[in-house]
């Protein structure tokens, strides 16, 4: 039994763990548990009983020794990888990398699109918080306490009592415009909505709008008509067809919906028209006498319209996609479509 220790101790002493697959090699020979020191440990049972406390502190010492010399190859290999990698940390012979242009998303680029459009025609943007209470969003926009809109399917309430929300529309932005500034008004809202709703490829629960208000004397709905009629020609071209549904709105009277032809489809009929070659950007109307009021606008001395239509509506037009999804998907291979567009 001591000579096969001895035998052991001169294999392990003599073997050779100058990569990692020696030292493997090593561990499972000697270290593993059916290696050469295990057996020994198995045969310690056949020595005499009066040299079995010699024999098991060689055995010990046998193990110890090969732990030893396993533990200082390993250390030495991981020395010499550290070494070698931080010699060769940059490959000389590499083509080099080519500049590469970012990208804006295209919902910023469709947002600074509209924003130009309606700075042409004298409106300028304001913006607000997007952290509402119930005032601004329902009560000062003539949403009656039953609105369908005030439910929890529909809204994101911040308090028990629905005082604090996530705002609903950029309408909030009007009501706010309307309290701190005298008429008259012309402005666009771009900001970001919340609401409760299914994600699919018509719809999200995060999405964004720009809405719109002009308030003055003798304002009309023809005002609002050409107002339209010119944002559509500019963002989608000059051969575009408009058209207005009779619709109504709590803060608007008379409403109207905002239809524009698909161009997605070209009319023939597709997902995102419902296949009916037409496709709603928007809702407008008159401001409701009650609005300008609860606002302190004397009604009988100002009109103004609002409208109010959805930013990803319109960049699925413009850039003809169709899925809303792919806005917030962060799919690299989607936004590069959008390199240099400005």
């Amino acid at each position: 039994m001591v000579e096969k220790i001895q035998t052991v101790a001169q294999e392990i002493e003599a073997a050779s763990l100058t990569n990692a697959a020696e030292l493997e090699q090593f561990r499972i020979a000697y270290m593993g548990r059916k290696g050469r020191i295990a057996d020994l440990f198995d045969n310690l049972k056949e020595v005499a009983p009066e040299q079995r406390r010699e024999v098991g502190q060689q055995l010990n010492q046998l193990k110890n020794k090969a732990q030893e010399r396993f533990d200082q190859a390993q250390e030495q290999l991981t020395q010499n990888a550290g070494a070698s990698a931080s010699e060769n940390t940059f490959d000389f012979s590499l083509p080099p990398v080519p500049n590469t242009l970012g990208t804006r998303h295209p919902l910023s680029l469709v947002r600074s699109e509209i924003v130009r459009i309606f700075e042409r025609i004298g409106f300028n943007v304001s913006e607000g918080p997007e952290m509402e209470d119930d005032w601004h969003n329902f009560s000062a926009l003539n949403f009656p306490e039953n609105h369908p809109a005030r439910e929890m399917q529909d809204t994101f309430f911040l308090s028990e009592d629905r005082d604090k929300l996530l705002r609903t529309h950029t309408s909030t932005v009007q009501v706010r415009l309307m309290e701190n500034q005298k008429p008259p008004l012309r402005s666009i809202m771009p900001g970001r909505v919340y609401r409760n709703e299914a994600i699919s490829a018509r719809a999200h629960m995060v999405f964004h709008q720009v809405e719109g208000l002009y308030i003055d004397k003798n304002v009309s709905f023809a005002d609002l008509k050409q107002t339209i009629y010119y944002f559509a020609k500019e963002m989608f071209g000059q051969d575009t067809k408009i058209r207005f549904r009779p619709s109504f709105f709590p803060f608007t009277e008379p409403s109207a919906e905002i239809d524009i032809s698909c161009l997605i489809c070209k009319g023939s009929g597709c997902n995102i028209c419902k296949q009916s070659g037409w496709v709603e950007i928007g809702g407008s109307g008159m401001v409701d006498p009650a609005v300008l009021e609860s606002s302190g606008i004397d009604p009988e001395e100002y009109t103004g319209f609002a409208f109010g239509m959805g930013i990803e509506r319109i960049t699925m037009l413009r850039y003809q996609i169709k899925d809303l999804r792919l806005f917030t998907e962060n799919d690299v291979r989607f936004l590069r479509q959008f390199e240099g567009v400005l």
